[in-house]
């Protein structure tokens, strides 16, 4: 009996060592093919000194003659370099696109950076170092930026601030102003709930004067609940094998990615440094400015996107409106979203020449 269970557990041993050698031999082809360079093209990792720390980013492009395009993942503090690199690829014909993991998040990601007090001055002066690291390792004279969520206000601040370095502005998923933002979220909701009285109770622990993660929790639960939770579509690639195959991700890495605090983020989240984003009533724009907003995306408010827009005056806009798509339009329609960055990426061409 002792024999028979001992051949047992030395099968499944065996088996489940087999299966290991396997998962990490696929992984190994996967990530091999997803780390070639492009003819004529670039696909760098590397580590960047700006302001003081050690930050991550991706430069991956078809034709390193190309226009190059900054991303700033939303959050903050949210990284998507997990699995990103699936949707800016999309785009890396016609742009060299830039990942870029900020301070202390994702690859960036630093413990001893935890008792840093994040404010907007040093944001600014990041995304400042960077576009100017950009500008001379790529030898550009402006870049673009792509900014989705709290992307999408930092980038607008960048540009706001700093306009002689960017040759235009795309936010996506546009968040105008945090406190508005909560505001409006917790009207709209008291009106889908109006008979629900479930809902009510989670309408009643939203507090947007004073972000908590009950708020959050509560927003969250209420957006699930009437159909516009952020990954309600899920996505429209393999998720699992954009990790599984991810090729700036080691083992030590994923050790790293799981071992975050990222309380300093919700802290710098529910700040005065945060609010101080605002752009509300910032309207005057030096670069041409791009909105893609999804028509069903309440966790930044698309109508206040909207209105935000109808009031800028830049020497170019131009807004789309993705139907039926909430928050995760980069995930859930990338190739929606790719086509409209293709559009953007030819009409700047033509309107240069």
């Amino acid at each position: 009996m002792k024999r028979k269970i001992f051949r047992t557990l030395k099968a499944i041993g065996l088996g489940m060592i087999a299966l290991l050698i396997l998962f990490f031999s696929v992984r190994a082809i996967g990530v091999y093919i997803n780390r070639k360079t492009p003819e004529g093209g670039i696909n760098q990792s590397m580590y960047v000194e700006i302001n003081g720390t050690e930050q991550w980013i991706n430069i991956y492009g078809e034709d390193i003659h190309n226009p190059v395009l900054l991303y700033l993942h939303g959050g903050p503090g949210s990284s998507t370099s997990e699995f990103d690199y699936v949707i800016t690829r999309k785009w890396a014909d016609v742009y060299t696109v830039v990942t870029w993991d900020q301070r202390n998040c994702g690859k960036s990601y630093d413990a001893g950076q935890n008792e840093i007090v994040l404010t907007r001055e040093l944001f600014l002066e990041d995304g400042k170092e960077m576009t100017e690291f950009l500008r001379d390792y790529l030898s550009v004279d402006k870049i673009t930026i792509l900014g989705h969520s709290w992307g999408s206000i930092y980038g607008a601040n960048l540009v706001l601030e700093y306009p002689e370095y960017y040759e235009c502005f795309i936010g996506t998923g546009q968040l105008v102003d945090s406190t508005d933002n909560e505001r409006a979220f917790k009207e709209e909701a008291h009106f889908w709930s109006e008979d629900d009285e479930e809902a009510l109770q989670l309408v009643e622990q939203l507090t947007p004067e004073h972000i908590t993660m009950d708020h959050i929790l509560a927003r969250n639960a209420l957006m699930d609940k009437f159909g516009y939770g952020m990954m309600k579509d899920g996505s429209d690639y393999n998720l699992a094998a954009a990790v599984i195959f991810n090729p700036n991700y080691s083992i030590a890495d994923w050790v790293n990615y799981f071992s975050r605090d990222m309380s300093v983020y919700l802290a710098f989240f529910q700040s005065e440094e945060f609010e101080a984003f605002s752009i509300k009533g910032r309207l005057d724009y030096a670069v041409p400015y791009y909105n893609i907003n999804g028509d069903m995306d309440y966790q930044t408010n698309y109508k206040l996107a909207e209105e935000y827009f109808d009031s800028i005056d830049a020497p170019f806009k131009r807004l789309f409106i993705m139907e039926d798509t909430t928050h995760a339009l980069l995930e859930s329609k990338s190739e929606e979203f790719s086509n409209i960055v293709h559009e953007i990426a030819n009409e700047r061409r033509e309107i240069q020449d």
